[in-house]
């Protein structure tokens, strides 16, 4: 799972592509804080930035390189935002 805020939308869908990920869920307008740093993202007058959120199943042999684009992005603009969750999946269909 991905988070990012909606300014890395572009670059997020550019690195899935060059990664050869192809399946995913989108959620727009996700509403959020981060757990260390950053401002939230809850679309008020106050905090009008908002976020999204990617759900895709990989391959393990793709998830380091998942997860090193991600790092370059965030590295860029760590005040952006953006990060990643990984869960093991057992079955899929």
């Amino acid at each position: 799972m991905i988070t990012f805020n909606q300014a890395h939308t572009e670059k997020v869908e550019y690195m899935l592509d060059f990664l050869n990920i192809r399946g995913y869920t989108l959620w727009e307008d996700v509403k959020g804080r981060g757990s260390q740093k950053g401002n939230p993202h809850i679309g008020t007058h106050t905090w009008p930035e908002m976020n999204s959120a990617i759900m895709t199943i990989i391959e393990n042999d793709k998830v380091d390189a998942l997860l090193n684009k991600i790092k370059k992005i965030d590295v860029i603009n760590e005040e952006v935002g953006i990060r990643a969750f990984v869960w093991n999946v057992e079955n899929a269909y």
